[in-house]
């Protein structure tokens, strides 16, 4: 992606997520608006499944991957698809302004904004504002923990946290870092790209709303299922930040999949494991989040 310029490789990213994502049977009820981000309105798409007429239902808060610079609500559209389908779950995927036209913390600031206004507002999304995880990949795990974070203690808070292959630690101290540095889909190189575009000073890398695992404190989060990959990069600090939530006396379940790279869930339209994993994701989704509604 790096190698392209920015605007190609936005369109890239798009069109490749399209070719191996997940496709699903049940038919699904889907709608853009717009909700309220920290600058003004943003996009939002939300899904939701046929079979379920009228009242409220649980939901998940989505934000996409695409290293704070790529990614949109087309990019992912087939995993919250699937997502909404196979959890029975509305999902509502946001629209966060993304880098370099918007460095941090334009985007985890949208993130925040996005959520406490669907807490806010659930029903009339069609939410039950009692049951609302918030979720993401990549990047979007990096905003999820984020979430959490900036609004523990909140009178309204998830209730449920999905962080798939998350981006905790930008300082890129972990071993997984060196042992993955090319050929694994997401290099040293497209890294150091996402970053010089997504931080306008390379000392914010310690900040924790950058990398949520150099938060003082990590109790109190709501549970969490953090998912990694054994070939990733980030293996290791998401690895780290799911430790630290245990130790935190936190509920937390830990999952690697220790033959798959980054960016699995994009692929669960082609690839058994990936298919598994996102199968996995929705029914601790379906289990949290109905046992709370």
């Amino acid at each position: 992606m790096h190698d392209a310029c920015l605007e190609k490789a936005r369109r890239r990213l798009d069109h490749n997520a399209a070719l191996l994502a997940p496709t699903n049977s049940t038919p699904l009820h889907v709608v853009d608006r717009e909700i309220q981000g920290a600058a003004g309105s943003r996009p939002c798409r939300i899904y939701r499944p046929l079979a379920i007429q009228g009242g409220l239902v649980p939901g998940l808060v989505w934000f996409h991957g695409g290293g704070f610079v790529l990614g949109s609500l087309a990019s992912h559209d087939g995993v919250c698809r699937a997502l909404a389908c196979r959890a029975g779950i509305a999902v509502v995927a946001v629209d966060y302004r993304l880098a370099p036209e918007h460095r941090f913390p334009a985007g985890l600031d949208d993130a925040i904004a996005a959520t406490r206004w669907i807490l806010d507002h659930g029903e009339a999304l069609g939410v039950d504002s009692r049951s609302i995880a918030v979720g993401g990949d990549s990047a979007g795990g990096n905003f999820a923990a984020g979430v959490t974070q900036a609004l523990r203690g909140a009178k309204r808070q998830p209730s449920f946290q999905l962080l798939v292959y998350p981006a905790t630690d930008a300082t890129r101290q972990q071993p997984s870092h060196a042992h993955f540095r090319d050929g694994f889909i997401l290099t040293e190189s497209s890294i150091g790209w996402y970053l010089g575009h997504y931080l306008a000073d390379p000392e914010l890398t310690r900040d924790p709303r950058v990398s949520p695992i150099f938060a003082g404190d990590v109790s109190g989060l709501p549970p969490a299922l953090v998912m990694i990959a054994g070939f990733d990069p980030l293996r290791d600090e998401g690895a780290l930040y799911a430790r630290r939530l245990t130790e935190a006396a936190g509920d937390v379940e830990t999952v690697c999949s220790e033959g798959s790279m980054h960016g699995f869930l994009s692929t669960a339209g082609a690839i058994d494991e990936s298919g598994r994993l996102l199968g996995l994701a929705a029914d601790r989704l379906r289990r949290r989040l109905f046992a709370i509604a």
